[in-house]
Order: structure tokens, then C-alpha cells, then sequence
């Protein structure tokens, strides 16, 4: 999963990054409104952690310009200002969620997993498919109960594709939201990576639809 992270502040910024990277999440970063519209508008994110207060452009203008422009990522609007005015305003511009600082982390990451599967379809903070399931209060993916150990890497490619059930992920989207990036050499990296993961969680779950992507089907009923 891959999120920009907006704000001004180097230290919140640093502390909003190093816990989300702990948490198994990719990372950008922008300081200003003008760098955070252009990331926002030419990328793909999976959340936007946005801090209304900026220079050069603030949140809510930013907010306005990637919903005009029909980018649908969530956003949660982080602001040292707590009135409730400023909560409607953030909401009526687009925001899926609201945080005044000073927060605490717990309930910041815990507000992204929300966002995250709320967006994905998901009502559970737990998402099994046969006997696969993904834990991501604890990230941790177990296979019949049995906790599966997996690097990071592999870890965020099944959380994608899991949050993705029943729909066919195109190779380059896969690497975009596990590196952040997308270039010649990820086609072979990305094919090693899933054989890697074949191999400690079977072959049958992630399935290679040739020339379109790769594909973890929900269960049928």
C-alpha cells in the first residue's frame, strides 16, 4: 500500500513515516501544497495523509483541485486547528476523515487500515479467502491459522493483492504500490517475488492472468 504524506512539519512528518513504514505501508512524502496537487494529480495512492496548514497552496485548495479532477484516493485532513467549522469545511472538500493534532499514532494508523478497506470493499480489518487470511492490525498472513512468514516486500504484494480480491491486478500496478516506481527491470522482479510467495503459501492463491496481471479470487459461495 502506498501513501503520500503531506505536511509541513519535518518532525510529524518523520514520525508519521517511520510509523507507517513499520506498519508495512510505502511511503512519499511532500511539504508544500503545490508539491502535494502535482504528486497527488500524477500519481497513483492508496491514502493521502493531508495537513490543511501549507505554504504555497493549503490543504483544503489542494483537496478541491484532486476532487475536481475526479482523483479518488481517501484523505484523511490532519490540522493543528480543531473547530468544528474547519471540520465541515475539510469534509464538504472531499476528506474521508479528519484528525486534529495532536494525535495519537495508534489511532492514525488505525484510521488509515479503516480508510484503506473501506475503499478496497472491505468491512473487516481481517480478509480470508479460503483458507488465506490477511491480519492487518498485525500484518500477518496465516495459511489455515498458521502464520506465514514472509519479508516486507512480500508481505505488502499479498496485502495489495488481497485488497484486491476478485480482481486482476495489472503487473505494473502491483510494483508501482509495492516499490513506488515502475521500470523495465520490475517485470522480472515482480515474477520472482511471486514465485516466492507461491512457495510459502501455495500455488493455487495467486493466480497469472498472461499479459493482463496476477489475481487472488474471493471465495464463491
Amino acid at each position: 500500500m502506498r501513501i503520500l504524506v503531506v505536511e509541513d512539519d519535518p518532525r510529524i512528518s518523520a514520525d508519521v513515516c517511520s510509523a507507517l513504514k513499520a506498519a508495512g505501508y510505502l511511503t512519499d512524502t511532500a511539504t508544500d501544497g503545490e508539491d502535494a496537487w502535482f504528486r497527488g494529480d500524477t500519481e497513483d495512492y492508496d491514502l493521502v495523509v493531508l495537513d490543511l496548514g501549507l505554504p504555497q497552496m493549503d490543504g483544503l485548495t489542494v483537496l478541491k483541485k484532486w476532487r475536481d479532477a475526479k482523483r479518488k484516493m481517501p484523505v484523511i485532513a490532519l490540522t493543528a486547528r480543531g473547530s468544528w467549522m474547519e471540520r465541515v469545511e475539510g469534509i464538504d472538500a472531499g476528506a474521508d476523515d479528519y484528525l486534529p493534532k495532536p494525535f495519537r499514532m495508534e489511532e492514525l494508523l488505525a484510521r488509515i487500515r479503516a480508510l484503506v478497506r473501506r475503499s478496497s470493499g472491505q468491512a473487516s480489518s481481517l480478509i480470508t479467502t479460503g483458507a488465506l487470511t490477511l491480519d492487518e492490525r498485525v500484518m500477518r498472513v496465516s495459511l489455515s491459522g498458521v502464520p506465514i512468514d514472509l519479508a516486507p516486500l512480500e508481505y505488502r504484494a499479498v496485502a495489495y493483492l488481497m485488497h484486491n480480491l476478485g480482481r486482476v491486478v495489472p503487473q505494473g500496478e502491483l510494483s508501482e504500490h509495492i516499490h513506488g516506481s515502475v521500470d523495465a527491470n520490475d517485470s522480472n522482479a515482480i515474477e520472482v517475488l511471486i514465485g516466492r510467495i507461491r512457495r510459502k503459501i501455495g500455488g493455487d492463491f495467486i493466480k497469472t492472468r498472461r499479459g493482463f496481471g496476477y489475481l487472488v479470487e474471493e471465495d464463491t459461495p
